[in-house]
This record gives C-alpha cells, sequence and structure tokens, in this order.
C-alpha cells in the first residue's frame, strides 16, 4: 500500500496494548492524523474546560466516558480539514453505541473503514500500565522496567517531574481492563460479523506489532 492511500483506520486493542505507538506510526506511513481519544481529554482535563472535568470524574475511576459525550469530541475533531484524507483513531470507538455513531458520520470520499485490534494477555497489559511515568510538565512518558529515566523521578527530555497517573494504578487498572471485557470487546463480534475486524497479535517489540499491522493492512489492501 503507498503512503498517499486513503484510509480510515480504527486500532482497537485494551489499555496498554500500545495503540498510542502504533497509531502513531501509522499515522506517519499513511501521512493522516492520529486521532487519539485520550489525548484529547487529557487537554481538557489540563485546560480545566466543562468537558474535561467531566471526564476526570469517570477516568479516574476507570470507567469508559459517556458516549454521547464522546461522540461529540470525536465528530467535531473529524470535521476538521485534515481528516480529508483519512485517519487512525486510537481509543474510539470503545463501545457498540459508539461504533453506530461513527457510521453515522459523513466520510465522503475518503477510503472504507478499516479495523485492526491488538491482542495482548492481562498479565502483561498490568505489567506494561503498572510501570508507566509521565512528565508533569510536558508529557514525555517512561516506564520503570523498559525504558526507565536516566534520573529516578527525572524527566530526561525537560527535568520536569515524573508521576505515575491515577488510571495507571495498579486497582484502577483492573477496572478498567473489566470496563473493557465488558464494554468494549463486544465491537470485536460487531466488527467481526461485518467483515472488517483483523485481529493482531500485540505481544513482542514494537517493530514486530508493526511489521505485523503492515502486513495485515497489505494483505486486505
Amino acid at each position: 500500500m503507498e503512503p498517499t492511500s486513503v484510509i480510515r483506520l480504527v486500532l482497537l486493542g485494551p489499555p496498554g496494548a500500545g495503540k498510542g505507538t502504533q497509531a502513531d506510526l501509522l499515522s506517519a506511513r499513511f501521512r493522516v492524523p492520529h486521532i487519539s481519544t485520550g489525548d484529547m481529554l487529557r487537554a481538557e482535563i489540563g485546560r480545566g474546560s466543562e468537558l474535561g472535568c467531566e471526564a476526570k470524574a469517570f477516568m479516574d475511576r476507570g470507567e469508559l466516558v459517556p458516549d454521547q459525550l464522546m461522540l461529540g469530541v470525536v465528530r467535531e475533531r473529524l470535521a476538521k480539514a485534515d481528516c480529508e484524507r483519512g485517519f487512525v483513531l486510537d481509543g474510539f470507538p470503545r463501545s457498540v453505541p459508539q461504533a453506530n455513531g461513527l457510521d453515522a458520520v459523513d466520510f465522503a470520499g475518503v477510503g472504507a473503514l478499516r479495523v485492526l485490534s491488538l491482542l495482548v494477555p492481562a498479565a502483561e497489559l498490568v505489567r506494561r500500565l503498572a510501570g508507566r511515568r509521565t512528565c508533569r510538565a510536558c508529557g514525555a512518558m517512561f516506564h520503570v522496567a523498559f525504558e526507565p529515566p536516566t534520573k529516578d523521578g527525572v524527566c530526561d527530555r525537560c527535568g520536569g517531574a515524573l508521576y505515575q497517573r491515577d488510571d495507571d494504578r495498579e486497582d484502577i487498572i483492573h477496572a478498567r481492563l473489566d470496563v473493557y471485557r465488558k464494554e468494549t470487546e463486544p465491537l470485536l463480534a460487531f466488527y467481526r460479523a461485518r467483515g472488517l475486524l483483523t485481529e493482531i497479535d500485540g505481544t513482542g517489540s514494537t517493530a514486530e506489532v508493526s511489521a505485523r499491522l503492515a502486513s495485515a493492512l497489505e494483505v486486505s489492501h
């Protein structure tokens, strides 16, 4: 598939599956925006907006932000000019009602929907998420086992303080995974029944997972 191809891609997977990393790579490859609903909501929380305050209460409990709230945020983002040639959606949809809402959006001239789901064992997801540390100043992310900072608790990029996000605490991680199983896993059956789903082994190095995604997209092209 040529990098200039128009593509409308949904990347699914539980928290910690590596969706953000792989979405960045796919975004660069196809020259379309990576749209992370998690990043969008955290930006609103950082600004202290009404949306951010409302979303934070749900996120801090490991719950999904309500469908109608998320649909409004996503519709507004997808209406921007940079999405005319397509996009990579990361973190949306997270429920069947959200998927139906996405179907209702007019994507005139944009390529057919493709849905890729990253599969990672639960124990590995907990290990990945519980070890994450985020810089309060610049948002850079580290991992105590996989990518530790040079100095404990200090960001290598800007010198800011590192912290563990509330939703990366182990008790909240288990709550998030329970929510994923109840609310988001039904999406797999939803898209599988429509012949749109390709499941990908999400374990291994970033490069290995990226190669599997690329192969799946080439086969389905």
